[in-house]
């Protein structure tokens, strides 16, 4: 299996992180499930994502509960607590539900902490398939600084990389579409009592294995970030996508940081390969979260603010994960992510890339596979501006016709520039055909 070929377009779907923390029950599930598929899965929404510590039974918001005791099976593998996910009692797992959402034409994906559960090594619980057990293969100056349920995986022991290939064969036999892997980007450690960051190549690479030998086409998300640029040739060897930002969340602030690093990361975008700008933190968020001290609320973001970030999205070609409650979506917020002219780009653009940026005007522009181009212009400044790029400027030449993607309205032809009159925040996205 070529693993490019599990993700031949950016991924598109919704993770349960951005409303429920790591406290999302199979009910939340479910009833996102549902309205993907009656309303999002046309326009290309398809992943439902149940994000960190489904395995923990005490979970009630975004803060972890320390040394948690968590549900695992006699492999030290983390199974659902079926307290939160009922249907998997009697050792079904995942499988109930992931059956559900492929029944809905949909596919499921889970979130993972890379290694080895802490409690396994307690335990020390046999590693399937092997004569090692858990202390033979953790590594216990290999954790997460902000979350206390695992010890990485020393990829020199033995027993390592079949641990690994445990964990993806049960996925595999739940049916897992997808998997985040966490704290993996950058992990963090101890050597010699001081604490280090590092890059968790070994690890990916295992699990690269794990996933190619499991028989199943997962796709694989590496998380948090920002990944290294540097790293850029392995991540696209291993994974299908990396996170390029901490968690990103609804302020002005982060959006204009994005810029900066899908400028830099626009040049390792290709099929099957999709650096990650993280969530959209658009609609009914933070249901049980608290995160930088904000709960329960609609998106901070500005309509406007939440078009320039799709646009940037869409137009870098990032992996696409809705973060809001889908149920109580309003019509606004509807529209917004089922805009096909824009979804389209993510089918068929390529070589996007940062054209201008001054302090006031930011445009991009890509190819279209039919021969046409897109551009995107951004007004980042904090007022209304009007601003003209001239075709020069994206090596066009001639008359174009142009259409305004997000309104859908035929511009006619136009020659020599492009012009704009943009709100504060807001972007334009046009697409160019000449005749």
């Amino acid at each position: 299996m070529n693993k490019n070929d599990f993700a031949v377009n950016p991924p598109m779907g919704w993770n349960s992180w951005d409303c429920y923390g790591a406290s999302v029950t199979e009910k939340e599930l479910i009833q996102n499930a549902d309205y993907m598929a009656e309303h999002l899965k046309e326009y290309g929404w398809e992943y439902i994502v149940c994000d960190i510590q489904w395995y923990e039974p005490t979970a009630d918001s975004s803060h972890y509960h320390i040394f948690a005791d968590l549900c695992m099976d006699e492999y030290g593998r983390l199974i659902p607590a079926e307290n939160r996910f009922p249907s998997a009692a009697g050792g079904k797992g995942f499988g109930p539900v992931a059956d559900y959402v492929h029944a809905k034409g949909l596919k499921f994906g889970i979130h993972i902490m890379r290694g080895i559960p802490r409690q396994a090594v307690a335990q020390n619980t046999p590693v399937k398939g092997t004569s090692v057990r858990a202390r033979d293969v953790a590594h216990p100056a290999s954790i997460c600084c902000w979350n206390t349920d695992m010890y990485g995986l020393d990829a020199a022991r033995s027993g390592a990389q079949e641990y690994y290939d445990s964990l993806l064969e049960l996925y595999a036999s739940w049916g897992v579409d997808y998997i985040k892997v966490d704290d993996i980007c950058v992990k963090y450690g101890r050597v010699n009592d001081e604490s280090t960051l590092a890059y968790g190549g070994d690890e990916i690479e295992m699990l690269r294995t794990a996933i190619d030998r499991c028989g199943r086409p997962i796709v694989l998300s590496l998380s948090p970030g920002p990944a290294m640029v540097s790293q850029a040739a392995h991540l696209r060897k291993n994974a299908n996508m990396w996170r390029i930002t901490n968690d990103f969340w609804d302020k002005w602030e982060n959006i204009m940081e994005m810029f900066g690093r899908c400028n830099d990361w626009s040049p390792y975008v290709s099929e099957g390969c999709y650096p990650d700008c993280d969530m959209l933190p658009v609609g009914h968020i933070s249901i049980r979260g608290c995160e930088h001290g904000l709960k329960e609320r609609q998106t901070n973001l500005t309509q406007e603010e939440q078009r320039t970030m799709f646009t940037l999205w869409s137009i870098f070609r990032s992996p696409m994960m809705l973060g809001c409650e889908l149920t109580d979506m309003d019509e606004w917020t509807r529209d917004l992510v089922t805009n096909d002219r824009v979804l389209r780009l993510l089918r068929t653009s390529r070589n996007a890339r940062q054209i201008v940026r001054t302090s006031d005007f930011i445009a991009w522009q890509a190819e279209s596979t039919d021969g046409g181009s897109y551009v995107a212009l951004f007004n980042i400044a904090g007022w209304e501006n009007s601003f003209a790029i001239p075709f020069e400027r994206l090596n066009l030449s001639g008359a174009y016709n142009v259409t305004d993607l997000w309104s859908g309205e035929n511009l006619g032809m136009q020659e020599k520039a492009l012009c704009a009159k943009i709100g504060v925040h807001d972007a334009k996205l046009y697409y160019l055909e000449q005749k």
